[in-house]
């Protein structure tokens, strides 16, 4: 009884976090709350997704109000929406999915989370979109390091296929996912684009998702943009002093006309 107690109370508060109140539908509800989750993450100057990695980013992966159980055994479970690179380097629009897995081992309690992961690589993308991906055991996925110019604690080539962060009590921190499993949500992606099933179709149509996905997607677009562009044009120093023109200013004639004298 306690642990359905705890499910119950799991679900509950990660419908409520963050929801939105003008939402229509639940797939509407996704794309707001991981506009939410992506936004405060990179709020956090200290704690945001790093440029470097950004900048190698092949997709994204938000996961709002993920929920975590455990009695005996754990197990995580919610759903959220990926976006990957284009051929052009320009975001897709957004896939629905839903994660799940299990662990073992003595564990109790009850635990929401919001995930944003950060995908390095198209084979991990194609992972997802040909049936499942198993963090960990398909994909080396590790914790994510954090601040807008920071270096990988673990390595300084970024060589993880997928770095992970979690937010817990209003803090975005690293977190281990190993055997956590993403797959498509193709009921969602149904219900949001009108019958549209498939991912890849979804991922690589060029016309505007339906509102409010335009918006994710025009987020990503900045902050991957900005994490793009030279370490000198993103850099503003502490004083810029234009340059100024020499003048000269003539004492005025007492005597205008005349010759000057000797």
């Amino acid at each position: 009884m306690k642990f359905s107690g705890i499910i119950l109370g799991a679900v509950l508060a990660g419908a409520l976090t963050g929801a939105p109140a003008l939402a229509v539908t639940r797939e509407e509800a996704t794309i707001d709350n991981s506009m939410v989750v992506l936004r405060e993450l990179q709020s956090m100057p200290d704690l945001q997704i790093p440029d470097q990695l950004l900048a190698r980013a092949e997709g994204i992966v938000i996961l709002p109000a993920n929920v975590k159980v455990a009695l005996i055994g754990g197990a995580r479970f919610g759903g959220g929406v990926m976006l990957v690179r284009t051929q052009n380097r320009d975001w897709s629009n957004p896939v629905f999915v839903k994660s799940g897995g299990g662990s073992v081992g003595f564990q109790w309690g009850g635990q929401v989370a919001d995930i944003v992961l950060v995908l390095t690589t198209k084979r991990s993308i194609e992972g997802i979109t040909d049936g499942k991906l198993t963090l960990g055991a398909d994909a080396s996925v590790a914790a994510g390091p954090v601040g807008r110019t920071a270096m990988a604690s673990t390595s300084l080539t970024f060589d993880s296929e997928i770095y992970a962060y979690s937010r817990t009590k209003g803090l975005f921190a690293g977190v281990s996912l190993e055997g956590s499993g993403i797959f498509i949500n193709n009921k969602a992606n149904r219900r949001f684009y009108d019958g549209e099933a498939s991912a890849t179709a979804i991922l690589s149509a060029n016309s505007t998702p339906p509102a409010p996905a335009d918006e994710l997607v025009a987020e990503i677009r900045r902050i991957t943009s900005v994490a793009q562009q030279p370490a000198a044009e993103n850099a503003k120093p502490a004083t810029e002093v234009a340059p100024v023109e020499a003048r000269t200013y003539p004492l005025p004639d007492p005597q205008p006309g005349a010759e000057p004298p000797n």
